[in-house]
């Protein structure tokens, strides 16, 4: 390319798409359920607490010593990093549709998987959309701390550039990143 970064902003990219597609795979479906059932709710609310709460490096220890260093290492901690705005924000465009909406769909004969499909999923839609959102903008924000268990990509760009003081190299990679 035309900074020298395209193989590394495709590793980035690869790194990032496969995070969210996977936080997608799992964070709907799991936001469904959460806004269908208040026990689940009860007891996934203090995981998901724990999850947007505890800082990003923390994340790195467990996932290093189970699963070591490398690209698979750092999409899983990925994944956990940027999951919960998604469940978060489907349960609770799931939850906002109006009763009345719902009533009327049930009165003229709507399944339950008619009403999910045909009625909440599209009148929770921007809420989930903001949910996919907030889950890409960490996922990016993810790939320089994922950079220090041996991912490649910018953010390797980015810490290698700050290690040895050499700000054209980290910048090069933060501009790629943004």
């Amino acid at each position: 390319g035309l900074i020298g970064a395209w193989s590394e902003a495709m590793v980035t990219l690869a790194l990032v798409l496969t995070s969210v597609f996977f936080c997608v795979l799992v964070g709907l479906p799991l936001g469904i359920w959460l806004a269908r059932n208040d026990r689940a709710l009860a007891i996934f609310r203090p995981i998901l607490d724990a999850m947007q709460t505890t800082p990003a490096f923390v994340y790195l220890v467990p996932i290093v010593m189970l699963f070591g260093i490398g690209n698979v290492p750092g999409v899983v901690v990925t994944i956990i990093f940027a999951l919960p705005p998604l469940i978060r924000l489907t349960n609770l465009g799931i939850r906002q549709v109006p009763a009345d909406l719902v009533e009327a769909a049930q009165a003229f004969g709507a399944s339950p998987r008619q009403l999910l499909y045909k009625v909440q999923i599209p009148l929770a839609m921007p809420n989930i959309m903001a949910g996919v959102n907030q889950t890409l903008m960490l996922a990016l924000s993810m790939v320089v701390i994922a950079s220090m268990i041996a991912v490649g990509g910018l953010g390797q760009m980015v810490l290698r550039g700050i290690g040895r003081l050499d700000m054209g190299l980290a910048t090069v990679g933060g501009v790629g990143i943004v």
